[in-house]
């Protein structure tokens, strides 16, 4: 089931300089950057953005940490996108992300976990409308009926 996700690289991958290293790795899995955008998050958005987690007490800190410096905000295109993501990603708490995930083996504390993944389908849906209110390009490249079971024998 090919599903579309986001993921934003959050202020500290992009002030430690590893965005692309990150995306690489995305992108090697076989995963299609179907959207991209730098910029600066506003308050406002980033309200929006972590409002399933208004009330909570780490709340102003996300909301804090996201508007600090630039984002990149990506949608990664491919099978079973959103658990396949989550999975590379590893466990949100940076010292209970395994070895191997983005998280394991380049965060370390707390909140500055480097990047967001949606978490599920309805979640995908509304944080893509949110962060590309433009819309999503359709495009395929060739090598995608190599990687799924739609190519050739």
């Amino acid at each position: 089931m090919v599903q579309r996700t986001l993921i934003v690289f959050k202020p500290d991958a992009v002030q430690r300089g590893i965005v692309g290293e990150l995306l690489a790795r995305f992108e090697r899995r076989g995963f299609r950057i179907a959207a991209a955008r730098a910029l600066r998050v506003d308050k406002t958005m980033a309200e929006r953005h972590y409002a399933v987690h208004q009330g909570k007490f780490f709340f102003d800190d996300l909301v804090q940490l996201i508007t600090a410096s630039p984002v990149l905000a990506v949608v990664l295109e491919g099978p079973h996108a959103i658990a396949a993501v989550r999975a590379m990603v590893g466990a949100t708490r940076p010292h209970e992300a395994a070895p191997g995930t983005i998280r394991g083996d380049y965060a370390l504390v707390g909140l500055r976990n480097l990047i967001h993944a949606s978490d599920a389908p309805e979640t995908a849906v509304s944080e893509i409308a949110l962060w590309f209110p433009e819309g999503i390009i359709e495009y395929t490249r060739d090598v995608e009926r190599w990687m799924t079971d739609e190519g050739p024998p």
